[in-house]
């Protein structure tokens, strides 16, 4: 009986301390380190909001967000800094270009300063001073991994594979899945004309399955019906990603709730199908029927020829694992961004007919009645103006983070570990002090001398595509995306290329924001009328 009673009062103690522990734990988490990480800023002069327990600004942020789409977007107006990131919005306004504001219990210090992104975004690739945001692991393998999310020796490891696989050469092999894909779309909608010549058409649901058709044909070719399946499953596991984007709840990630559930079988099922092609590729490259026409073909090819060049070992550097990592970006990086961006360019081109005009006529003088090819698509100087235009007005990643691991100066201010520096693009391409009072309009010609000219004192365009010019696909941008990236520059002049030669577009009906202020409920329908001169 002593004993038993001895063992209980153990397990009371135990439990206790153990409960202590967690206690402190969260004490910590939420209130002390908080506590220490806003005098520490506020010690270097930086101005922004207080800390509230224990999710910050984050609900501030929903109500604002809430408010902002609420109503609806002035008629052919392209101003939706203040739309799309309220918060960020306001905090650079009130408080300065470097100011803070805390989601949960982590300062988030927006640098808006072009010069200091620059130098963030140098320095995470280079040194690793600043490091990408962790997410829970487990969370990042279900979703997607690859480029983006490595760091250090295994970053530069991919990095130079991915690289070997993109040179221009081998890109051009990928351009007739580019081709297919677009005619297929020009067919569908020639099809189903009306009498009158015109249709009305809702170009996100058409731009999403041109981009998933093109990036599954150029990534496994042969193996077609998968990759579009692969594709569906992708598209829907950003879905869910992005409902859960707003919970600020330690370990829900975790939890087997019916989102995490759907996410884990999907992300089985992709492994699957990705674990079965790459096993018939493998088997293929053993009996000497490698095919390195589509971009697993190609990265595969990389991963031997880069093994076997690297001290005589014969072992690849990439795993099984690692390419389906690859993959996986392949997909999320092209998707959302790619057919975002494609979507704007044809809405905001519907809205600006005379530079619609031009680029029709730049298109007709290089290609003619044929079909684009990777040489022309270098002189197309009026489209390169209009996308970059875009992409300035309308950011596919409207901004990054990157967080300090150790105490850290940058320009001139001490940042203490912890800390996650933002860097608001969408707000430095809307920024008139950068950009000129006219930055809210849509002006090509901005980027007539190229991309350091167009913006006043400092380069301040971050495209986020992944080429530093869409003219030269081989090219990367200041930290840029890698294949996905090269691919999806391709793309967009290759689409366009074949969209302004076929078609005239007008405006009949635009409802929303879709893409750029990541809103998914807003149709927009363009009135598609066909030259008949062609």
């Amino acid at each position: 009986m002593a004993m038993a009673i001895a063992a209980l009062e153990l397990l009371y103690v135990l439990g206790s301390l153990v409960a202590l522990r967690l206690a402190w734990q969260v004490l910590e988490w939420g209130w002390l380190s908080p506590r220490r990480l806003g005098r520490a800023l506020r010690a270097e002069g930086l101005r922004g909001t207080a800390y509230r327990f224990p999710a910050g600004d984050a609900k501030d942020e929903e109500r604002l967000l809430a408010a902002a789409r609420a109503k609806p977007m002035p008629s052919l107006s392209h101003a939706i800094s203040a739309r799309v990131g309220p918060l960020v919005h306001n905090a650079i306004h009130e408080h300065g270009k470097i100011s803070v504001v805390w989601i949960g219990p982590t300062p988030k210090v927006i640098l808006s300063d072009p010069k200091l992104v620059r130098e963030v975004l140098s320095k995470s690739s280079k040194f690793g001073d600043f490091q990408k945001p962790k997410l829970p692991s487990h969370f990042i393998k279900l979703i997607a991994q690859g480029l983006t999310v490595h760091e250090g020796e295994k970053w530069a490891i991919h990095r130079k594979i991915i690289r070997s696989a993109f040179l221009v050469e081998k890109l051009k092999e990928m351009l007739p899945a580019f081709t297919v894909c677009t005619g297929e779309l020009m067919g569908r909608w020639e099809e189903s004309m009306g009498c009158d010549g015109a249709r009305e058409i809702d170009v996100w649901p058409e731009m999403q399955d041109l981009t998933g058709d093109a990036i599954s044909r150029a990534a496994f070719g042969s193996s077609l019906i998968e990759g579009r399946r692969i594709f569906r499953i992708q598209a829907e596991q950003i879905k869910i990603a992005n409902e859960m984007t707003n919970l600020y709840i330690p370990g829900y990630t975790y939890l087997p709730t019916k989102p995490n559930r759907r996410i884990k079988a999907n992300a089985r099922e992709v492994e699957a199908l990705l674990r079965g092609i790459i096993t018939k590729r493998e088997t293929a490259m053993k009996n000497g029927h490698a095919d390195d026409s589509d971009l697993l073909g190609k990265l595969m090819q990389s991963n031997v020829e880069e093994a076997h060049g690297g001290g005589g070992s014969s072992k690849p550097m990439m795993t099984m694992e690692d390419i389906i990592g690859e993959l996986k970006l392949f997909y999320f990086a092209g998707m959302e961004t790619t057919s975002a961006l494609l979507a704007w360019t044809l809405i905001v081109l519907s809205m600006h007919p005379e530079w619609q005009d031009r680029a029709r006529e730049e298109v007709l003088e290089v290609f003619g009645k044929n079909e684009p090819n990777i040489n022309g698509t270098n002189s197309l100087k009026v489209v390169t103006m209009v996308l970059y235009e875009v992409l300035r007005l309308y950011p596919p990643i409207i901004d990054l983070e990157r967080q300090t691991w150790k105490e850290m100066e940058l320009g001139g201010v001490r940042y203490p570990p912890g800390v996650t520096l933002l860097l608001p693009i969408l707000a430095i391409h809307h920024d008139p002090d950068l950009w000129g009072e006219d930055v809210d309009q849509f002006r090509p010609e901005r980027f007539a001398d190229g991309i350091s000219k167009a913006s006043r004192d400092t380069p301040a365009f971050f495209p986020r595509l992944g080429a530093a010019d869409l003219r030269r696909p081989e090219l990367r941008a200041a930290g840029g995306q890698g294949s996905a990236g090269h691919a999806a520059a391709t793309l967009l002049v290759w689409a366009l290329a074949v969209l302004h030669a076929r078609a005239v577009l007008r405006l009949h009906r635009a409802a929303g924001t879709r893409g750029a202020d990541r809103g998914q409920e807003n149709l927009i329908i363009l009135f598609t009328e066909y030259c008949d001169d062609i």
